[in-house]
C-alpha cells in the first residue's frame, strides 16, 4: 500500500502532466481539420493525459489495475511520438534513393521491435506498488534506454534531412521530444547502473515530458500542413518560458546549495543558507529585471517564430492606448510610450510643428531640450523627403546610407538617442519622435522598419485628428461670440430706433409733461434692456437658466405698449391667467421682435395688428396677424429662419434666427403663414406651465 503523502510531490507532477495534457488534447480538437499527422498527434497527447492520469490514479486509490493501464499507455505514447517522427522523415529524405529508403526501414523496423517488446516486458516486471526500490531485471532498463536512444536517434535523423528553408518550422518539435528523449535516457542510463530507479527522477518525469507541450505546440502552429489549425500565444510562450527558465534557475540553486552543504563540513549547513538564500535574491533581480524580460522576449520572437511581431495583439495595443489619452498633453507622451513599447525602448521625445518650427512638446527619460528645429534644416528636410526611420548609430558609422543628412548639435549629443521616427501625415510631416536605446539589443530589420513607420502614420493620425479638433473648437467658438455679436448689434439697432424716435419727438413736444413721462420711460427701458445685454455677454446665454412660469398677459402688455409709438392700432385678446414656461427677457424680446416686424410691414394710416394669446393642448399660442406687405411662400419656407436672410432694406435677418433657435430650445416652435401684399400671421407656441388656467 503505497504512503500518499510519501508520493505527494509525484502526485502534483504527474497530475500536472495529466492537465496539460488534456488540456492540449482538447486544444487540438476544437482545430481539427483532419490528416495522418493530426491523428499521430492528437494520440500521443490523449494517451500521454491517460498515462499520467493513471499514474495518480494508482497512487491515490491503490488499484493495480491502474497502474498497469499507465504502463500501455506509455508504451503508446511513446509509440506514438516515435511513429510520428517516421512520418515527418518520409516527408523529405535528401540522401541517395536508395540508403534513404534502407534507412527508413531500418528505424521503422528498429521502432517496431522495440515498442513490442517493451509492451511485453513492462506489465510483467515492473510492480506499481514501490517501482523505484524493488530491484527489476537489467534488461527491462537496456530496453527503455535503448528507446531512449531510438528516439534521439529519429529526432537528429530529422534535423539533419530537414530542408534549410524548413528547420525553422520543425526546430521547436525537435528540441521537446529530443528534451523528453534525454531526460528518459539519463534516468534509465542511472537505473541501469544501479539497477532500480531514481525516486526523484521518476517523480520529476511526469512534469518534464509536460514541458513538450509547449515546444509542440509552436511547432503545429507553425506546419499547417499538419492540417490542424493552432495558435500559439506569444504572451503564453513568453510566460511559459519565463517559468521554464525560473524553474531551471530553482533547482540548480537546489542542486549548488546541497554541493556546498557536503564541502563545507561544519559550516556547511550554514553556508548552504547563506547561499541560497543570496542565491534568492539575484533571481528576484533578475526576474524584476525589465531588461532582461526584453531580452527573453527578443530571443523568443526571434527563434520560435517565423515573425517577430504579433501584428494583432500589437496592433490592438497600440490603438487602445493611443484611444484612452486624456488631452492632448497625455496623447503627446501615449504617442512616445505606444512606438517605444514596439521596439523594447524605455522612453523618447516627441516634436511637432510649434509657430513655424519643431519644438519638443512631451519626453520620456529624456532631458528636456529648448533648441527648435526649422523645418528647412537638414534633418527635417531628409525626413520630409525620404520618410526613412534614422537609426542614429548608422549616421555616424555608415554615413552613406544617409546621404545628406547632417544631425543638429542637440540631437548628436544625446548618448541614449536611438531611433528617429518621422510623423507622416499625408504629404504633411507634422514632427518627429527620438526613441532611446532598447533594454535588449534588437536587430533593426526590414519587419521592425515597416512596422515602425506603419505605427508612425497612424500616430499622425491621431495628432492631426487633435489639431483639427482644436482649430474646429476654436472656430466654433468665434463663431459663437460673432453670433452673439451679431445679436447684440441686432438688439443695439432696435434700441437706438427707439431713443431716436423719442429725439425726434423731442423738439415738438419737449415741453409736454406727458411726453416727458414717456421719454422717460422709454429711456429707462432702454437702459434696462442695455444692462440685460451686457449680463447676457458676461454670463454667455439664457441656456443655463431654467426656464419658470410667465404670465402670458403681462407680456404681451409690455411689448404692446412700448410698440405704441410706432403704431396705436393693435388690438390685444389674451386669456387670462394664461402662464407659459419661458424666460421673461428673452421672450419679451422675440415677441416684441415679430411685433415689430408686423409694424414695419404695416401701412401707419391705414395699417391694423392684433395680438392674441389662447391655450391649445399643451401649448400656449400667442398669435400676431398684420396685414402688411407680406411675404413669398418661398420666402418663408427656405429663407424665413436662416440667419442673414430679411426682405427688410435695413434689416440683418438676426432676428428671426434667435427667435427661431430659442423657441425651439425651450420646445416650442413658431408657424408663419403669409401671403404676398395681404398680411402675414405668426403663431408662437410655448411649453404651457403646470399651473395655467384654461379659459372657460
Amino acid at each position: 500500500m503505497p504512503n500518499i503523502l510519501h508520493y505527494a510531490p509525484t502526485i502534483w507532477s504527474y497530475g500536472f502532466a495529466a492537465l496539460i495534457f488534456a488540456a492540449f488534447a482538447v486544444r487540438l480538437s476544437l482545430s481539427w481539420q483532419g490528416g495522418r499527422r493530426a491523428h499521430v498527434v492528437f494520440g500521443a497527447a490523449v494517451a500521454s493525459a491517460l498515462w499520467a492520469g493513471c499514474v495518480v490514479a494508482a497512487l491515490i486509490f491503490s488499484i493495480s489495475e491502474f497502474w498497469s493501464l499507465a504502463r500501455i499507455f506509455d508504451a503508446a505514447r511513446i509509440g506514438a511520438w516515435l511513429a510520428f517522427l517516421l512520418l515527418l522523415l518520409g516527408e523529405w529524405p535528401e540522401l541517395p534513393a536508395n540508403k534513404s529508403k534502407l534507412n527508413a526501414r531500418f528505424l521503422r523496423v528498429a521502432g517496431t521491435v522495440v515498442l513490442l517488446v517493451a509492451a511485453v516486458i513492462l506489465p510483467e516486471d515492473l510492480p506499481w506498488h514501490d517501482i523505484t526500490k524493488e530491484r527489476v531485471t537489467t534488461g527491462v532498463f537496456l530496453i527503455l534506454l535503448g528507446v531512449s536512444v531510438l528516439g534521439l536517434a529519429l529526432t537528429e535523423q530529422l534535423y539533419r534531412r530537414t530542408p534549410e528553408n524548413r528547420q525553422w518550422a520543425i526546430k521547436p518539435l525537435l528540441i521537446g521530444l529530443a528534451g523528453m528523449y534525454a531526460f528518459d535516457l539519463i534516468m534509465y542510463a542511472d537505473a541501469v547502473l544501479f539497477k532500480h530507479l531514481d525516486p526523484g527522477m521518476w517523480a520529476a518525469r511526469g512534469v518534464a515530458h509536460a514541458f513538450v507541450v509547449f515546444f509542440v505546440a509552436v511547432a503545429t502552429a507553425r506546419n499547417t500542413s499538419w492540417t490542424i489549425d493552432l495558435h500559439v500565444s506569444r504572451d503564453l510562450v513568453f510566460q511559459s518560458t519565463a517559468v521554464v527558465v525560473a524553474g531551471s534557475g530553482l533547482l540548480i540553486v537546489a542542486g549548488a546549495g546541497y554541493w556546498v552543504r557536503l564541502i563545507g563540513g561544519g559550516w556547511g549547513e550554514t553556508l548552504q543558507i547563506a547561499f541560497v538564500f543570496a542565491a534568492l535574491l539575484c533571481i528576484a533581480v533578475l526576474v524584476l529585471s525589465g531588461s532582461l524580460r526584453s531580452r527573453l522576449r527578443v530571443f523568443i520572437n526571434k527563434n520560435l517564430f517565423s515573425f517577430r511581431y504579433d501584428y494583432r495583439k500589437e496592433w490592438l495595443q497600440f490603438t487602445h492606448l493611443l484611444g484612452t489619452s486624456e488631452g492632448v498633453e497625455d496623447l503627446h507622451e501615449k504617442v512616445v510610450h505606444a512606438l517605444a513599447n514596439l521596439v523594447e525602448s524605455n522612453g523618447g521625445a516627441v516634436w511637432l510643428e510649434r509657430g513655424g518650427a519643431f519644438c519638443q512638446v512631451a519626453r520620456i527619460n529624456l532631458p528636456e531640450i529648448s533648441e527648435r528645429e526649422s523645418p528647412l534644416s537638414s534633418l527635417s528636410s531628409f525626413l520630409r523627403r525620404t520618410g526613412l526611420v534614422i537609426r542614429i548609430d548608422e549616421v555616424h558609422t555608415t554615413p552613406g546610407l544617409y546621404a545628406g543628412l547632417i544631425l543638429p548639435p542637440w540631437l548628436a549629443a544625446q548618448a541614449e538617442a536611438w531611433l528617429v521616427i518621422p510623423l507622416p501625415n499625408g504629404s504633411e510631416m507634422i514632427g518627429f519622435v527620438v526613441l532611446t536605446r532598447p533594454r535588449a539589443p534588437i536587430d533593426i530589420n526590414w519587419e521592425v522598419l515597416d512596422l515602425l513607420k506603419t505605427a508612425s502614420r497612424q500616430a499622425a493620425s491621431y495628432l492631426a485628428q487633435y489639431r483639427a479638433n482644436a482649430a474646429l473648437l476654436e472656430a466654433e467658438k468665434f463663431d459663437a461670440f460673432n453670433r452673439m455679436s451679431a445679436f447684440v448689434v441686432h438688439d443695439l439697432k432696435n434700441l437706438v430706433a427707439q431713443l431716436a424716435l423719442v429725439l425726434k419727438n423731442a423738439e415738438r413736444h419737449r415741453d409736454n409733461p406727458e411726453f416727458q413721462a414717456d421719454m422717460q420711460a422709454t429711456i429707462k427701458h432702454v437702459v434696462e434692456r442695455m444692462n440685460r445685454l451686457m449680463l447676457q455677454l458676461a454670463a454667455g446665454a439664457t441656456s443655463g437658466v431654467k426656464t419658470r412660469p410667465v404670465d402670458v398677459r403681462e407680456l404681451i402688455d409690455r411689448v404692446v405698449i412700448a410698440k405704441r409709438e410706432y403704431l396705436a392700432a393693435i388690438d390685444v385678446e389674451s386669456a387670462q391667467n394664461l402662464r407659459a414656461l419661458a424666460h421673461d427677457e428673452q421672450i419679451e424680446r422675440v415677441i416684441g421682435h415679430i411685433l415689430q416686424n408686423a409694424i414695419e410691414a404695416t401701412s401707419d394710416k391705414n395699417g391694423k395688428i392684433s395680438v392674441r394669446a389662447r391655450a391649445l393642448e399643451q401649448h400656449a399660442v400667442i398669435e400676431i396677424v398684420d396685414c402688411g406687405v407680406g411675404m413669398t411662400e418661398e420666402f418663408v419656407r427656405e429663407r424665413l429662419f436662416r440667419p442673414f436672410q430679411t426682405t427688410k432694406p435695413q434689416g440683418m435677418g438676426i432676428g428671426m434666427n434667435e427667435s427661431f433657435q430659442y423657441i425651439s430650445g425651450i420646445g416650442g416652435r413658431i408657424e408663419v403663414e403669409s401671403v404676398k401684399n395681404s398680411g402675414t400671421c405668426f403663431r408662437v407656441f410655448l411649453p404651457l406651465a403646470d399651473d395655467a388656467t384654461l379659459p372657460g
